[in-house]
């Protein structure tokens, strides 16, 4: 039987288990069915392992000192799949991100400060670069505080994320066909990658409201057939590839904000409806919102300024997007508020 030391962490509305990279198999093949036993995966309730049964409590960060200039430390994001013996690197994830600094000054790979800590950290998926403030009253991690996010019961310690360079950090471009709008099985769509590869549409162009919840879209079989086609559709033109076995693009169904937002959106992660909606995948949105001509743009309301808040509604409340623009309009850089909590600092066994 193999072991390895882990911190379970809640980051954002994920949760997962946070491991330094010399501590797991050194070969990926090797490191993947570690993971796979870890989680419990195959099976759907996850039950021989740590996994929740569910994406969203499935997840894993993999984080070593840089050796970067300017970088503390590296970070690889793997989402082991519930159902399947896969584990993915297609993609970041902005939720687990949160947890990885105060992981970081847990684990001795960043000196903390009194006070807060900036901790610079280098997105291995995308070979992006993003900046979390963890709050380290006496130089140590404090996870205690008023910050609320939706989707998290209780307030917590903030972790203000600044995301840098963002814009196509899978596809090679924010537009990556060059087009606001592409027509894909006959919807109207934007393709964008600012973070998260997404595909985003109407959920009138699907004959849906875009408010439904999380289970009528999950036991609504068509619908899902309807939008996994389109998603294998537009992997290539995206420059994904294949992506029947990936996790990205994720599906973005939009309509008009009903709780003084700027969109409403329901998210597929990609094959089930995420219970919120990814941290990038909410700045990905809010950027297809600034995309004149764009479908959410049709149906966004947007602030004046060149600094933009974007509140982006979902199932279970919203999530608020900071976005700066340059005089063309263009986002230059975004910043959301994160909590993260640590639940449990030990050894698993697979």
């Amino acid at each position: 039987m193999m072991s390895a030391p882990v911190m379970w962490m809640r980051g954002g509305t994920s949760k997962g288990g946070y491991f330094l990279k010399d501590d797991l198999p050194a070969h990926t093949a090797a490191r993947d069915a570690f993971l796979l036993r870890a989680m419990g995966s195959p099976d759907r309730l996850q039950i021989d392992g740590m996994g929740g049964a569910d994406p969203l409590t499935s997840k894993v960060a993999v984080v070593s000192k840089s050796q970067r200039p300017g970088v503390d430390v590296d970070y690889l994001f793997l989402q082991v799949f519930v159902d399947q013996a896969l584990v993915s690197d297609a993609q970041n994830c902005g939720n687990i991100l949160a947890g990885v600094g105060p992981f970081a000054i847990e684990r001795g790979l960043v000196a903390a400060a009194d006070g807060e800590t900036r901790v610079t950290i280098f997105m291995e998926n995308t070979g992006q670069i993003a900046v979390a403030t963890v709050c380290t009253p006496g130089g140590a991690v404090s996870y205690a505080g008023d910050a609320r996010i939706d989707g998290v019961p209780g307030s917590h310690a903030p972790v203000p994320l600044e995301f840098r360079d963002t814009a196509g950090s899978s596809c090679g471009a924010l537009l990556p066909t060059g087009h606001a709008v592409d027509v894909v099985e006959g919807v109207p769509v934007t393709l964008i990658d600012n973070g998260m590869p997404c595909v985003v549409m109407q959920a009138a162009d699907l004959g849906i409201t875009g408010y439904e919840d999380r289970d009528w879209l999950d036991g609504n079989a068509e619908l899902k057939a309807r939008i996994e086609a389109i998603r294998l559709a537009v992997g290539e033109r995206m420059n994904l590839g294949d992506v029947q076995d990936k996790s990205v693009p994720k599906i973005m169904l939009v309509a008009p904000p009903r709780n003084d937002g700027a969109i409403t959106v329901r998210s597929f992660i990609p094959h089930r409806a995420h219970a919120t909606i990814g941290v990038l995948g909410a700045v990905s949105v809010a950027t297809a919102c600034l995309i004149l001509g764009s479908p959410a743009a049709a149906v966004a309301s947007i602030p004046p300024g060149a600094r933009k808040l974007l509140s982006v509604e979902h199932p279970t409340g919203e999530m608020s997007c900071v976005l700066e623009t340059d005089e063309a309009g263009a986002v230059v850089s975004a910043a959301l508020l994160r909590t993260a909590r640590k639940l449990m600092d030990g050894t698993v066994f697979a």
